[in-house]
């Protein structure tokens, strides 16, 4: 077992882009890039002295979408003798490139890398797979691979789908969904206000109309004037009479995230102050038909590792892909609402499976700096049947 202590540093993400908006026009290779060089200059760290960097993506685009952290690597700055790598993990890819980065570093294949991922969804494809051998006539349909990536391989529908038979299976009720998407937006509203997100985006430069830019500073999908009455009166999408609706999920978002994961002494020899340790993980599986319940066994398997309880954790960042999620696992391990989650979540900010984990460990990095308060869980489920949870201490 590597001796080394992993530590994270730096950290920075761009905006997030409301789904075909302000992002729409904008390479996945390009959003990856402004972040890792935001990152790089937070920390501190010469780009050259970086020797990984591992890019975690879902939904692949643009003609260099399979080799975006390499692009984004070298963009910044990191030498060609430098490796890079990519990782899929469905909604964990994020927080998978951060562990697989660490692991790296505990095997000697690394010292300093930096971490990251996103998606820009917007930019996704239309495929039509018949094509490349040729149809004999009629007309040929066209699929969406964004639909792909929401789609459950089992057969269950999209992931939404799931999210209904979690809240089937378990009595969940729309209206405490519905309560829990409002608390997000209203959450995350607050935490623009006082500054708290601006502290993790770099703003970025965009298109804007025929040939002009601006500047974007923050996330664009947060609604925090949103209402009861409103969210009450949106229409269920993923199953006739159900539950899950716009305003208790998930928003498809656009947006990239890094930070700098590295050996404590190494980054500390370069003049790099670490910001939080990364202790330990558990990674499970779960019925593919209700995932969402992934983040209850994957917590309770990192608490048993490190010998922990509900009440040693200080804050958790549990992503809200669905409000039922949060829900559950709030429910099932008797973590309180006034240390979860409170700068908003997937939800409110939305959630670009490859980038989302990466934002949760900046904001719980950002959390316990605020509040000097030690240990922060961040955890979320998978689709395909999945559940993630990652132990930080702040150093």
């Amino acid at each position: 077992m590597s001796t080394r202590e992993i530590v994270l540093a730096g950290g920075k993400r761009t905006p997030f882009g409301d789904f075909g908006k302000s992002l729409k026009d904008v390479p996945l290779s390009g959003l990856a890039t402004h972040a890792a060089k935001a990152c790089v200059e937070a920390a501190g760290l010469s780009p050259e002295k970086i020797d990984h960097a591992v890019w975690g993506n879902v939904l692949p685009v643009d003609p260099d979408g399979y080799y975006v952290g390499r692009v984004a690597a070298l963009n910044i700055g990191m030498p060609d003798s430098s490796c890079a790598l990519g990782v899929n993990r469905a909604c964990g890819s994020g927080t998978q490139a951060i562990l697989t980065a660490a692991q790296q570093i505990m095997t000697d294949q690394s010292t300093i890398a930096i971490a990251g991922g996103g998606e820009n969804f917007s930019r996704g494809a239309y495929a039509q797979t018949g094509m490349r051998w040729g149809v004999t006539r009629g007309r040929q349909s066209l699929e969406d691979t964004v639909e792909w990536a929401y789609s459950d391989p089992f057969g269950h529908g999209l992931m939404g789908a799931t999210a209904e038979n979690l809240a089937e299976d378990f009595q969940y009720r729309r209206e405490d969904m519905d309560a829990w998407g409002l608390m997000s937006q209203q959450r995350a509203g607050a935490a623009i206000e006082s500054g708290f997100l601006a502290k993790q985006i770099a703003p970025i430069e965009v298109p804007e109309g025929r040939k002009g830019t601006r500047m974007m500073e923050m996330d664009e999908f947060p609604r925090p004037d949103i209402t009861t009455e409103k969210l009450a009166k949106l229409p269920a999408v993923f199953r006739k009479n159900g539950q899950v609706t716009p305003g208790n999920s998930s928003g498809v978002t656009d947006g990239a995230a890094w930070v700098v994961v590295g050996d404590r002494s190494a980054l500390e020899a370069e003049g790099v102050a670490p910001r939080a340790r990364l202790v330990d993980w558990a990674i499970v599986g779960v019925a593919p038909r209700i995932m969402g319940c992934g983040p209850v066994p994957a917590i309770r398997a990192l608490w048993e590792k490190r010998g922990l309880r509900a009440s040693d954790i200080d804050y958790y960042e549990i992503n809200e892909a669905f409000a039922v999620v949060n829900l559950h696992a709030e429910k099932e391990l008797g973590i309180p609402r006034d240390v979860t989650n409170l700068y908003g979540g997937g939800i409110s900010i939305g959630h670009p499976p490859g980038a989302t984990g990466v934002r949760m460990t900046l904001v719980a990095m950002q959390h316990l700096e605020d509040t000097g308060a030690k240990y922060a869980v961040i955890s979320m489920c998978m689709g395909a049947g999945q559940g993630m949870a990652v132990l930080i201490e702040r150093i």
